[in-house]
C-alpha cells in the first residue's frame, strides 16, 4: 500500500463521506476565516486521466528518505524543511503560516502548507544537487518514479553531479518540487 501523494479534485475534496476529504476542507475553511480570508472553494474538478498531460499527480513515497532529510539539514532550516516535506495537505495559494488540524478519524494533526512557499525550498535543494534538465515537469501516474528508477540510472554516467551520488534523495527533491509545482499550476489541493 504505501503513502502517496496524490492531487485530489472537488467531488473527493468536498465529501463528507469516509474516503473523502470534508473533514479537512471544512478546517481549513474555518481556519481561513478566522485569519479574515475567504473560503477555499474553487477546486476544480479531477481531471480525467491522460498521459503526459499533467492534469493529475499521482507519487509513491517508497524510496529511502535518510539522504533527503540530511540533504534538507544541511540546506535548509527546521522551519523550512517542515514547510518543504511535512506538509499532509498542499494548497494552491500562500499561507502567512502553516494550518494545523486535529483529524479525529486519523487521530494526530494534519498540516497544510501553501503550495507557492515550497518551490523556493525545492529549488535551493535541486541547486545544492544540480539535477538535470531531463527530470521529468508533470508526474501524471507515478512518472517520476519510474524515471529515477529507469532513465535517471541510464542518463547518471553522462550528466554527472551530485544528483547522481543519491537518486533516493534526488527522487524526492524533485517529487516535492514537482508536487508544488502541480497544485499551483492546476489550483488543486495535493494531500498524502
Amino acid at each position: 500500500m504505501g503513502v502517496y501523494l496524490v492531487s485530489v479534485g472537488a467531488e473527493e475534496w468536498f465529501d463528507t463521506e469516509e474516503d473523502g476529504w470534508g473533514e479537512v476542507a471544512s478546517g481549513i475553511d474555518a481556519e481561513l476565516r478566522r485569519r479574515g480570508l475567504l473560503p477555499y472553494e474553487d477546486v476544480p474538478p479531477e481531471a480525467d486521466f491522460a498521459p503526459g498531460s499533467g492534469q493529475a499527480f499521482e507519487e509513491k513515497l517508497a524510496l529511502s528518505m535518510t539522504g533527503f532529510l540530511a540533504l534538507c539539514e544541511t540546506h535548509l532550516s527546521r522551519e523550512e524543511s517542515e514547510i518543504l516535506c511535512g506538509w499532509t495537505v498542499l494548497v494552491p495559494f500562500s499561507l502567512d503560516e502553516e494550518i494545523w488540524l486535529p483529524i479525529e478519524s486519523d487521530d494526530h494533526e494534519s498540516m497544510v502548507a501553501g503550495a507557492p512557499q515550497v518551490p523556493p525550498l525545492a529549488e535551493k535543494l535541486a541547486a545544492a544537487m544540480d539535477m538535470p534538465a531531463e527530470t521529468p515537469a508533470t508526474c501524471d501516474n507515478l512518472d517520476l518514479s519510474r524515471w529515477f528508477r529507469h532513465q535517471a540510472k541510464d542518463l547518471a554516467p553522462a550528466r554527472t553531479g551530485p544528483w547522481t551520488q543519491d537518486l533516493d534523495a534526488a527522487f524526492y527533491v524533485a517529487l516535492f518540487l514537482r508536487a508544488a509545482q502541480h497544485s499551483i499550476r492546476r489550483g488543486c489541493i495535493v494531500c498524502t
